[in-house]
């Protein structure tokens, strides 16, 4: 007889969706306002100088902004946020000691096609009374966003859906690089790579630079779009990213493109190689 979903314990379809029993059952408590007023001005902090461990952001805090804040307390807004100092460990995700890592493939390679390399990451985005999670893929040769999306934890399951929403539309690419997260070592993300055909590359521990251009990526977006907004809503942030990301792909001028926009790149219209 054909099992259902439903002959399925709970924990096994847990395990194999890669959401963590503690998220399942996780009931939001409620964030002060002190609290997010922190987390917006130290995510703000972080972008420009992400080599802050928690002592130097205190004492930035407090000289620059007039905040006495406790290094525990510190310590509990980098893991709200999920940002370690680039010097110690990845910048976002968590890595979970159980799960296959695999090399970095990027060191010395020419990328001179695109979709030859494409990469990912998770960035915090502050709500006025809260905070969300941006995820976004983009290819290395152009700079192209390729897909994006927002959601309020950083579970496998969504960069999963991401991912095969992406191969989708686009096809595949040769080399799919990520930090060493939980996120992206967990058997779903990596069969998912596998099965299509892609070659894994993460990221070695500790150099955020390995996956430099989606880190400006995300600093380009907060600056120019987040930073300037006091989104309430998920509904409101999610609108103005997708006006500001098609404006990104399609109109911003790239300086290390030679001043035009990653989708005259990745559509060719510029005559640049694309093999």
């Amino acid at each position: 007889m054909e099992s259902t979903i439903t002959d399925i314990s709970v924990n096994r379809q847990l395990e194999l969706l890669g959401i963590s029993k503690s998220s399942y059952y996780y009931k939001p408590a409620l964030i002060s306002e002190e609290t997010l007023v922190l987390l917006k001005l130290v995510d703000k902090v972080y972008t420009d100088y992400p080599t802050f461990g928690t002592r130097s952001m205190c004492s930035y805090l407090r000289n620059e902004h007039n905040y006495e804040i406790s290094r525990d307390k510190m310590r509990n807004l980098y893991n709200k946020l999920q940002i370690r100092a680039i010097y110690q460990e990845p910048k976002v995700t968590v890595s979970n000691p159980t799960h296959k890592k695999y090399p970095y493939l990027l060191r010395g390679l020419e990328v001179n096609a695109v979709n030859q390399v494409w990469s990912t990451d998770i960035t915090y985005i502050p709500l006025k009374r809260g905070f969300i999670y941006l995820s976004a893929i983009i290819d290395w040769y152009s700079r192209y966003v390729l897909s994006w999306s927002l959601n309020i934890d950083m579970e496998a399951i969504h960069c999963v859906d991401l991912l095969s929403s992406t191969f989708d539309q686009y096809g595949t690419c040769e080399i799919f690089n990520t930090d060493q997260g939980s996120q992206y070592t967990s058997n779903i993300f990596t069969d998912c790579l596998r099965d299509n055909g892609v070659k894994i590359s993460m990221d070695g521990r500790g150099r955020w630079a390995d996956n430099i251009f989606i880190e400006r990526l995300w600093r380009t977006i907060k600056y120019d779009c987040i930073y300037l907004n006091d989104f309430e809503l998920v509904s409101e942030c999610r609108a103005l990213l997708k006006i500001y990301l098609e404006f990104y792909n399609t109109k911003r001028p790239h300086q290390s493109l030679g001043g035009i926009p990653p989708a005259w790149v990745y559509y060719n219209k510029n005559g640049m190689n694309n093999q």
